[in-house]
């Protein structure tokens, strides 16, 4: 049985006669074929990447499992719809805490009309995304049972700092997500998350290094999601954390460059991952998550404005 995805964090959500992704119970993510060139770029870049053999396979692993496509009702109601058919990256997760990032500080394409551009531009710009090379586009953090859960509307993310974005880094893997929106996060579980072999942190350098050298895509408009499992870390196991690459739809051939967008938007994030790791406890103003008098606390079922 088809339903709307209940930890999609951002993008096109289904719902209220809107267009958007289903999934199923058997793992699969049904993502609807965006009208224009959108959908037939991202469908030529999973149909290419999948049988690309010079992809690495621990690279492969980044990336959500493809299987073809299937045609589908769609979830506005407007009738038949190709959509892709992937892995549901979170779908083994009890309480899955995720963050969506989007990577560049350009997220346009060169060959994009001269309006697409300039919409662009202002976003980039009216966000951390030409300062820092990247951007949080949304994220949810389970408390200690699956009623307790913090996932922001989308306005909380227009106009973030520098500073705000260091504090949801650390909010994203703190213990406290029930006190205050001014207390000092317990980034108690960054090591557990961002740390280790099998860590956030390894994985996005694993990422780095093959984006030093391969010149077969730019990955335009892209987001890392982030992924571990909240309910694990609290019975004291390790956190499951899992990093995806994901939105393909402004995907280019690099005609044999390498994408600095990304690599540098990726270097940034790292740079603040390991902040984190260096000082768990450090972060530069309490008050960065008030945004103009507004504070939000953490309640049952969600946010509270």
């Amino acid at each position: 049985m088809l339903k709307i995805p209940e930890h999609q964090v951002a993008g096109h959500q289904a719902g209220d006669g809107k267009l958007g992704p289903l999934v199923d119970d058997s793992g699969h993510f049904y993502k609807p074929l965006q009208d224009g060139k959108r959908g037939s770029r991202e469908l030529a870049f999973y149909t290419s990447f999948s049988s690309n053999p010079n992809i690495p396979d621990n690279i492969r692993r980044f990336f959500p499992a493809y299987y073809g496509t299937q045609i589908l009702e769609a979830s506005d109601g407007s009738g038949p719809c190709p959509h892709l058919v992937l892995e549901d990256v979170v779908s083994k997760y009890i309480l899955p805490c995720i963050m969506d990032i989007k990577i560049g500080s350009r997220t346009w394409y060169p060959q994009a009309s001269e309006d697409y551009i300039q919409r662009c531009l202002k976003k980039d710009r009216e966000t951390t995304s030409l300062s820092l090379g990247f951007r949080i586009c949304g994220f949810q953090v389970y408390g200690g049972k699956q009623s307790e859960f913090w996932k922001p509307e989308k306005k909380f993310f227009q106009g973030l700092s520098a500073d705000d974005v260091r504090l949801a880094l650390r909010k994203f893997v703190s213990s406290n997500l029930s006190a205050e929106s001014n207390l000092s996060p317990a980034s108690c579980f960054a090591s557990s998350v961002y740390d280790g072999s099998n860590g956030i942190l390894a994985q996005l350098l694993e990422l780095k290094k093959w984006f030093e050298d391969q010149t077969m895509y730019h990955f335009n408009s892209c987001s890392v999601l982030m992924v571990y499992e909240k309910e694990k870390l609290l019975k004291g196991e390790a956190s499951g954390a899992v990093v995806k690459l994901v939105d393909f739809a402004h995907v280019m051939e690099s005609g044999g460059v390498i994408d600095h967008n990304f690599l540098g938007g990726l270097c940034s994030l790292i740079k603040f991952i390991s902040e984190i790791l260096e000082c768990p406890n450090d972060y530069r103003n309490k008050d960065c998550l008030q945004d103009s008098g507004r504070s939000y606390d953490f309640v049952g079922n969600g946010i509270r404005e």
